[in-house]
């Protein structure tokens, strides 16, 4: 079981540059969580992708769904009293730390592309990219 961002969980619905590497992480741990606030995130997400014209708002609601339908009995709700301390002793963002906040709960990693989380967390979030050598 990993805790993986929402921008994880793009790579792997989205073709680009890090969607071999979502895809060989969940071929190898299909066992992916997320806090709730996920579905927010990735809405943004698709909402960047209509604006810039990379995909059709049909083509966005059908990956919201299949990202829904993955993670269907795998979102948790945190602590927000966790989430203020991580906030307190990090730079990073309340949203960004209710990841981390998941990931200490499970006692799990976070799988994770923020340069800020990567940082602040270093025992708790690793990269992309990091996991995919290992």
């Amino acid at each position: 079981m990993i805790v993986v961002d929402s921008n994880v969980l793009a790579y792997l619905y989205v073709a680009g540059e890090f969607t071999a590497a979502a895809e060989s992480l969940f071929e190898r741990d299909p066992d992916w969580v997320a806090p709730i606030l996920w579905r927010s995130e990735f809405r943004n997400i698709m909402a960047g992708y209509i604006r810039r014209k990379g995909i059709s708002f049909e083509q966005a609601t059908a990956l919201q769904a299949e990202a829904e339908s993955l993670l269907a009995g795998c979102e948790f709700e945190v602590e927000s009293q966790a989430v203020l301390e991580l906030v307190r002793d990090s730079d990073c963002s309340a949203y960004d730390c209710e990841f981390v906040a998941l990931a200490m709960k499970l006692n799990v990693l976070l799988v994770t592309m923020d340069k800020k989380l990567l940082r602040a967390f270093p025992d708790r979030a690793i990269g992309l990219s990091l996991e995919i050598r290992q």
